[in-house]
């Protein structure tokens, strides 16, 4: 019999490491409280598929996600990456920034082995607990030889996504995680694992995880905004806005006159849509609005925020040069 492929679980806590006083509650509970060896222990069908070896790397809730605990995630990725007999390694993360995570090593890490996030909707100690078998699931797809070169992957739900496609649309059902625009590539069932297509890795290429991380924020376009949150975020040296548009990036007009102002003042300015699918379009060079505020293509808000980030940590120029960095949006 051959032996057992070596897969590495990397645990930061979340909701899959939550624990409730209550099993019928699915709603109040403490998030990031159960060690990952004690998730593994839950899930003894573990050991027939893969030798598992643990590492707690953090034990947060995942809405208090921070850039320094990102760059020793991606340090440990790289560690393990690194290791000839090591087969794959799943991520442990909470639901409600799962996919800024994972926008983050899908644009920053180069892998030749599968590297799978995995959470849960409802703590460990519900009755109707999710993580055990989201969690036996992503063992089951970092150690399958079809996942290989599939780029960083998602699996809630016995559903396999794409890091960058996939979003949580829903604040509490399991099926809570899509890939709007695409859909999944594949599924799990029991130890079926069915990988129909494979996404296409970003002409942006690998992007360095930032020893300076710049200012990004959010603002959000919506019936008579005012500019006061503009005005103030560039007045405290915001390096880029993203914003949370209506529709096909429609931005309402007193939005348009601050974010022109900001963009005047070396701020970049990223257009996306709060809709939650469909691409915004790359308007015309010769625009004399649109043409300084650069397309996000079909990234949501949150995940536009990841690319700029990194983009700009990288070149902290991009913002006098919105032709190069549309094309960076265009290509990720």
């Amino acid at each position: 019999m051959s032996q057992l492929p070596r897969i590495v679980v990397l645990a930061t806590g979340g909701t899959i490491a939550g624990a409730s006083a209550n099993p019928a509650s699915s709603a109040r509970y403490q998030a990031a409280t159960v060690p990952v060896a004690t998730l593994l222990a839950a899930v003894p069908a573990l050991q027939s598929v893969a030798r598992i070896e643990a590492e707690q790397v953090a034990q947060v809730d995942s809405k208090d996600m921070v850039f320094s605990l990102w760059s020793a995630l991606a340090d440990r990725v790289q560690y393990w990456c690194g290791q000839p007999d090591v087969a794959g390694i799943v991520i442990t993360h909470g639901t409600d920034t799962l996919e800024e995570t994972a926008m983050f090593l899908h644009l920053t890490q180069a892998c030749a082995v599968p590297v799978v996030l995995t959470a849960a909707m409802r703590p460990s100690t519900s009755l109707s607990a999710d993580g055990p078998l989201n969690l036996l699931d992503s063992v089951r797809v970092a150690a399958h030889a079809d996942a290989r070169g599939k780029g960083v992957l998602v699996v809630l739900n016995q559903q396999v996504h794409a890091a960058r496609d996939v979003a949580k649309a829903h604040t509490s059902a399991v099926d809570a995680f899509v890939s709007a625009q695409c859909g999944p590539l594949g599924y799990v069932q029991d130890d079926l694992v069915r990988i129909a297509r494979a996404p296409v890795r970003t002409a942006t290429g690998v992007l360095p995880v930032p020893e300076q991380w710049p200012d990004v924020e959010i603002v959000a376009s919506y019936a008579q905004p005012g500019r006061v949150a503009v005005d103030a975020m560039v007045g405290t040296g915001v390096r880029g806005l993203v914003v949370a548009a209506a529709g096909n990036g429609s931005v309402h007009e007193t939005l348009v006159a601050a974010l022109r102002d900001a963009a005047a003042a070396g701020v970049a300015v990223v257009r996306s849509s709060r809709t939650g699918a469909g691409h915004v379009a790359i308007p015309p060079a010769a625009d004399p609005v649109d043409g300084v505020f650069v397309s996000a293509a079909d990234l949501n808000p949150y995940k536009a925020r990841v690319l700029l980030l990194l983009a700009l940590a990288r070149e902290p120029g991009l913002a006098a040069a919105p032709d190069r960095l549309q094309a960076l949006f265009a290509s990720a």
